[in-house]
């Protein structure tokens, strides 16, 4: 067993619960510092796996990391995500509308607006939203700063619709806000595209973007490779989902059949992809008309 993966998988279902460590530990009857040293790969007994699957109501098998992983909440997957990123030295990702991790302070800053508005809005519990929202965006930001870091190499594939709605609706556009807010994040959408299109124009090392050019992909989805394996992550969260989005279940697994599948879907698409300036023309032409 790797017991440093199973201790992250313990780190990303307990953020998922939201179930604080000293509520875990405590059900455990072991001490929080005893949890978090689990969560840093210590040697962890399986009588101990079994209890913490049902406090966390997963399988035993699911934190042991055979078979798929699932998460119903942003946080436990984007935790996960951050998890797999820290090894990784090729992303690539088939939906969009943007990569998140080159994505820019601005978009960050207005997220950040529009969680905190979301969290006034909802009276007694503003509290718990605004603890899950700094959670969330600080999983979030952590991702950015290991890019920034490590720079492995990023290879997206975005749906042009995905754009459009991107455009239209602005940065986190399922959150209802005040008008205010809710269009400086379509200025920003704005923004990040048009750095999108600059970015496919010049292409630099390290980072190849595209526009997909047969409608959406059946599923979102990115295979993130590091020397020593290859792992699929589902997603049906958009980088900008709300903490408490349960708008359907992330899967991530290394099988290898899962995985070669996947990757012949992206190398088609890939292949077929509008690249280079032809795609920069194309973004550049759907932020003018949803300007227009």
């Amino acid at each position: 067993m790797r017991f440093n993966e199973i201790g992250q998988q313990l780190r990303a279902y307990r953020m998922e619960s939201g179930l604080k460590a000293e509520e875990i530990s405590a059900r455990l009857g072991v001490s929080r510092a005893a949890l978090y040293r689990y969560e840093k790969g210590e040697v962890i007994k399986l009588d101990t796996v079994n209890r913490l699957a049902e406090l966390l109501k997963i399988s035993p098998l699911t934190l042991l990391g055979i078979g798929v992983e699932y998460y119903a909440k942003p946080v436990g997957y984007m935790e996960r995500i951050r998890q797999i990123e820290e090894t990784s030295d090729q992303i690539l990702q088939v939906f969009g509308p943007v990569c998140y991790l080159i994505s820019s302070e601005q978009y960050d800053s207005v997220l950040a607006q529009i969680f905190e508005e979301q969290a006034e809005a909802m009276g007694a519990d503003r509290a718990a939203a605004r603890a899950a929202a700094e959670q969330l965006l600080g999983v979030m930001m952590a991702r950015k700063r290991m890019y920034t870091a490590r720079k492995p190499s990023i290879i997206g594939i975005l749906p042009p619709a995905s754009v459009e709605k991107f455009l239209a609706e602005g940065i986190a556009g399922s959150i209802v806000v005040s008008e205010r807010l809710r269009q400086a994040a379509r200025e920003i959408a704005a923004r990040e595209m048009e750095l999108v299109a600059n970015l496919m124009e010049s292409e630099p090392i390290g980072l190849q973007l595209g526009l997909m050019a047969n409608g959406e992909p059946n599923g979102p989805f990115t295979l993130l490779r590091s020397r020593e394996r290859a792992t699929l992550a589902i997603n049906p969260f958009p980088a900008d989902a709300p903490p408490g989005l349960q708008s359907g279940v992330a899967m991530i697994t290394g099988a290898e059949d899962a995985v070669a599948a996947h990757q012949r879907v992206a190398e088609v698409a890939w292949r077929e992809a509008v690249k280079g300036a032809a795609a920069a023309e194309r973004v550049r032409a759907i932020i003018a008309a949803a300007r227009g």
